[in-house]
């Protein structure tokens, strides 16, 4: 089947949506799926306001209308809803082409946060940008139940997974601080919360891997804390596997990718009680808890500390790379260029594969 994957998330940019867009197309296409990329490298950009690492395409409406014609692609995703996703959007609406669309980021609350306005007035506007969708596929049961409180209709569960294979623990793994060592992974940006565990009086040694528009106030702020800034991702293995616990202090995540990578390395998280730790680390409560979630992010992060490796990583190994390319099949729709049944076909056969 002939993909069209729209996104303005793409490489060089280091992000949890990007790290996820990339391991579907390359999932996708390992199971013979072609799967045509409109993405922000292609495009004249201009530096996102706010996050000016992050570069938007200007006015992509008239190239990605071509894009998609010549694609004739058998079915459409909207992965993103910057400029990319609209111009999709639009030109699908146009040609009165079904699409589905994902709900990766939560930019109300990123917006309220950064903006001061209303978190009711971002919902608004992203539900109406959902609602031609024929299918808006999201990550967690905590943000099915945040989104259809707000109106958003049709919603699809879309699971995310983590490369298990890249991500194991590594034996004799040290990094030279004191320990415990307590790890933050992840952007220095205000939607992250990041001050609530840059705060905390903990034993041992905090250190931030990152970049974002709050880094230079921050590390003024807390120059007790080891800021080490972006290392490739295989880099990470390593990192992970010698931190004592990974601090995740957000409170407004779709899902947490960075959770399922340290978790996959052996290393508990520490979270809040909140949708996305509570859907990726202890949803049940049970054996295979990979960490721990409580109100007070120190107490999380010193009982995460008693939270065996083993554990940690077993937790991880329940989020397969194949089920969650079999999901996101299963959820697409037909365009114009392909039939009910065509789309059908292929998600039979792609469920057969994983099965």
């Amino acid at each position: 089947m002939k993909i069209a994957l729209v996104t303005d998330a793409w490489r060089p940019q280091v992000n949890g949506v990007v790290t996820t867009l990339v391991e579907l197309e390359e999932g996708l296409s390992a199971l013979g799926h072609e799967v045509v990329l409109v993405e922000p490298t292609g495009f004249k950009r201009f530096p996102c306001p706010g996050y000016r690492e992050i570069e938007l395409a200007w006015r992509p409406g008239r190239k990605v209308a071509q894009m998609l014609d010549e694609a004739q692609a058998d079915a459409i995703h909207i992965a993103t809803e910057g400029p990319l996703g609209s111009a999709a959007r639009a030109h699908c609406l146009k040609r009165g082409w079904a699409f589905t669309t994902a709900f990766h980021t939560r930019f109300p609350d990123i917006l309220a946060k950064a903006l001061h306005i209303p978190e009711r007035w971002g919902y608004a506007w992203f539900r109406r940008f959902h609602a031609p969708s024929s299918g808006i596929m999201v990550p967690t049961a905590g943000m099915l139940d945040i989104l259809r409180g707000h109106g958003f209709s049709p919603l699809k569960a879309w699971s995310h997974g983590v490369d298990l294979s890249l991500f194991k623990p590594l034996e004799g793994a040290d990094l030279g601080l004191p320990r415990p060592v307590f790890l933050y992974v992840g952007r220095v940006s205000y939607e992250k919360n990041l001050e609530a565990f840059l705060k905390l009086d903990l034993p041992g040694s905090k250190l931030v891997y990152g970049v974002g528009p709050l880094e230079e106030a921050l590390k003024r702020k807390y120059s007790d804390v080891h800021w080490r800034g972006v290392v490739p991702r295989p880099e990470l293995v390593k990192i992970y596997s010698a931190a004592d616990a990974f601090v995740f202090p957000s409170c407004s995540e779709t899902f947490g990718l960075v959770m399922l990578e340290a978790m996959a390395c052996g290393t508990p998280v520490a979270a809040f009680p909140v949708p996305g730790p509570l859907d990726v680390v202890d949803p049940q409560h049970d054996e295979h808890d990979g960490g721990v979630l409580h109100d007070d992010l120190r107490v999380a992060a010193l009982a995460a500390l008693q939270i065996p490796r083993e554990a940690a990583r077993r937790r991880a190994m329940q989020f397969d790379w194949a089920e969650v390319c079999h999901q996101f099949v299963s959820h697409l729709v037909p365009s114009c260029h392909a039939s009910a049944e065509a789309v059908t076909k292929s998600s039979q056969n792609l469920h057969r594969l994983v099965s």
